[in-house]
C-alpha cells in the first residue's frame, strides 16, 4: 500500500528536523596535563611552628657533609676554584664545568673578562670562539688541585659524550663527585654514529659517586636510579640564562617536574631501601622559590644566576648557559645579572633589598619554621596549594 501525501510530508519533515550525526575527533589537546611553576603555587601554614634556630638544614649528600642545601651550577660565570672555596666555607658545594673555559685556558680569568665586556652584538661569536679551544687534561688536574686547595671537595661535571674519558681521569686525580649532565638525560640514548655512554656500566666502574641530570620525567628518573645514579638533577630550561624552552620548545615547569621525580625517588626507596637525593636545578631566584622547591620534594637546590651576582663569582655580573654555544644554534644566552654583594650576603644575609633575592637560606629557614618543618624531610611534607594570585594579591602599593 502506498503512503498518502500527508504521511510522506510528515516523514520528510521529521528527517529534516533530525540532528545531523556529529563526528567526534580526538585531539592531543584533549589530554593536556596541567603543570605548575613556582608562581602557580603557595605553601599553606599548618598547625604548628618551630623556632628558626632549630631548623636543621644540614645533610649528607653524595657522602659529603652539606651545611646548607645549596649547590652552585656548573657554569663558567659562577664556578672557579676561588668561588668553590667561598661556597664551601658557608656550607654549600660548587660544581665545576669540565668542558668550560677553566679547562681550556691557563688564564681563564682573562677569557671571562672579555666575555663579560663584549657587546651584545659580538658576544655569541666570542662565546663560540672561546669554547672551540681544546680541553686540556693538565688543566683538569690542576683545577681539581686548586679546588681542594681552596678548602672544598672537588665536584665536577661533564656531558655524556665526554664522561667516559673524563670520569676515570678525574677520579684518578682526586675528584670527589662526578656529575653526568646533559640538556635532557634518559636511561636509554639512541645513536648510530657512536657508542653511547652506558650509565649502568659507568657507575659500576667509577670509584666515586656519579650523579645524573637533567630530567623532568618520573619514569626516566626511576630508571636512572636503577642504573646507579647517586643523585638525579631535575630541570629542563628553567634557568635565567637557559634558552632550551625558547629554542627547542622543551621543558616542564619546575614544581611539577620536581614533584614527579620526587615521586619516583620515594617509589625507588620503597622498593630498594636506597635513597637517591633529588636536586632542583634552576628557576629559583628568591627565598620563597627555594622553599617551594623543597616543599615540592627536592633535597638539594642548584643555583646559577642568583650566585652569579656574588662578588666572588668569576663572571663579573654576567652569566650564560652551562652548555657551550653551538656555532649554528645558540644554546645559552649571556645575561647581565649585576653584582649585588658578597656570596655570604646573598645566601646568609643580612639582606639589603626587599625582593627576596638576598639571604636566600635565611628565607628558607624562616619559611620552614613558619610551616612547622624542622628538617628538609618535614618540609617536603607541608601542604602546597594552587594559588596563582598569591604573589600579587593585595600588593598594588608595591607595583607603583
Amino acid at each position: 500500500m502506498l503512503d498518502s501525501p500527508d504521511s510522506r510530508e510528515t516523514t520528510a519533515t521529521a528527517t529534516a528536523e533530525a540532528p545531523a550525526r556529529r563526528r567526534v575527533f580526538r585531539s592531543k589537546a584533549d589530554d593536556l596535563r596541567t603543570t605548575y611553576g613556582f608562581e602557580d603555587v603557595s605553601l599553606a601554614p599548618g598547625t604548628r611552628t618551630v623556632e628558626p634556630s632549630e631548623v636543621e638544614l644540614s645533610q649528607i649528600f653524595w657522602g659529603l657533609d652539606l651545611g646548607i642545601p645549596i649547590l652552585a651550577a656548573a657554569m663558567d660565570a659562577v664556578v672557579d676554584a676561588r668561588f668553590s672555596g667561598a661556597l664551601a666555607s658557608l656550607g654549600g658545594l660548587a660544581v665545576l664545568n669540565l668542558e668550560g673555559v677553566q679547562t681550556r685556558y691557563e688564564d681563564a680569568d682573562a677569557v671571562l673578562a672579555r666575555i663579560a665586556a663584549a657587546s651584545d652584538d659580538e658576544v655569541q661569536d666570542l662565546l663560540a670562539e672561546a669554547y672551540a679551544a681544546p680541553i686540556r687534561d693538565d688543566l683538569i688536574a690542576r683545577r681539581i688541585d686548586e679546588i681542594h686547595g681552596a678548602g672544598s671537595p672537588a665536584a665536577v661535571a661533564a656531558t655524556p659524550a665526554a664522561a667516559r674519558r673524563l670520569g676515570p681521569f678525574c677520579a684518578e686525580h682526586g675528584a670527589d663527585l662526578f656529575l653526568v649532565q646533559s640538556q635532557v638525560s634518559s636511561a636509554r640514548h639512541l645513536a648510530s654514529g657512536y657508542d653511547p655512554l652506558s650509565l649502568e656500566e659507568f657507575t659500576r666502574f667509577m670509584p666515586i659517586p656519579v650523579a645524573v641530570g637533567n630530567t623532568t620525567n618520573a619514569e626516566a628518573a626511576f630508571q636512572l636510579m636503577e642504573q646507579g645514579a647517586a643523585a638525579v638533577f631535575v630541570g629542563v630550561g628553567p634557568g635565567a640564562a637557559c634558552t632550551t624552552r625558547e629554542v627547542l620548545g622543551i621543558g616542564v615547569p619546575q614544581v611539577t617536574a620536581v614533584s614527579d621525580v620526587a615521586g619516583a625517588r620515594d617509589a625507588y626507596f620503597a622498593e630498594t631501601g636506597r635513597y637517591v637525593p633529588i636536586v632542583a636545578d634552576g628557576g629559583m631566584r628568591r627565598g620563597g622559590e627555594l622553599a617551594k622547591a623543597i616543599a615540592a620534594g627536592a633535597d638539594v637546590l642548584m643555583l646559577g644566576s642568583p650566585l652569579a651576582r656574588a662578588a666572588e663569582a668569576p663572571g663579573r655580573g654576567t652569566n650564560w648557559g652551562m652548555a657551550a654555544p653551538s656555532p649554528t644554534l645558540p644554546r645559552g644566552m649571556r645575561i647581565k645579572v649585576g653584582t649585588s654583594g658578597t656570596l655570604e650576603r646573598i645566601l646568609l644575609g643580612p639582606a639589603h633589598v626587599t625582593d627576596g633575592s638576598e639571604n636566600l637560606v635565611g628565607a628558607l629557614r624562616q619559611s620552614m619554621a613558619a610551616l612547622g618543618a624542622s628538617s628538609i624531610r618535614e618540609m617536603q611534607a607541608v601542604e602546597m596549594v594552587y594559588a596563582p594570585a598569591v604573589v600579587t594579591e593585595g600588593k598594588s602599593w608595591q607595583r607603583r
